[in-house]
């Protein structure tokens, strides 16, 4: 499909047709809490000592405790899906994605969603693949992370 312009979609659910590359979604903001590192830890069982310990941390020269950079990607996938503009979508084909920057305890993220590309599916009408860029940033206006969905979502 053709780029015919950015616009930053506004509330509703949106399927392939009703999209096009450049549309952008921007999600609302999430501080990330101690609280949150910590079930994080509990649940992955990841409880690397920058993620658990402030003094660890500032040992290898980071401020604070360091949130997961897999808990920031699972925190930025619900900004996602609790925006007001959504995704007719129906399952998530797979992520890449990179760290940029620590996410710190107390830091508040958010991200702007642009659609990069739309690909109807051959096999079944009902269905395309929505690629999606995504930029998250801390309430600094730093980027800390960066990476590309590939979606599957509802014509």
């Amino acid at each position: 499909m053709t780029d015919t312009g950015a616009r930053v979609l506004g509330p509703g659910r949106y399927g392939l047709a009703r999209l096009r590359p450049g549309d952008r979604i921007v999600t609302g903001t999430r501080t990330v809490s101690i609280a949150d590192i910590d079930a994080f830890a509990a649940l992955s069982g990841d409880r690397f000592a920058i993620h658990m310990d402030a003094d660890a941390a500032r040992r290898y020269g980071f401020a604070d405790r360091v949130a997961h950079g897999l808990l920031v990607l699972s925190l930025v996938d619900g900004l996602k899906n609790a925006a007001p503009a959504q995704f007719d979508a129906i399952a998530s084909l797979g992520w890449d994605w990179q760290f940029r920057a620590p996410v710190l305890a107390g830091d508040t993220i958010g991200a702007a969603i642009t659609v990069r590309a739309l690909t109807p599916s051959s096999s079944k009408p009902d269905r395309g693949v929505a690629t999606l860029d995504f930029e998250v940033t801390n309430q600094r206006g730093e980027i800390v992370q960066t990476g590309v969905n590939r979606l599957m979502i509802c014509r």
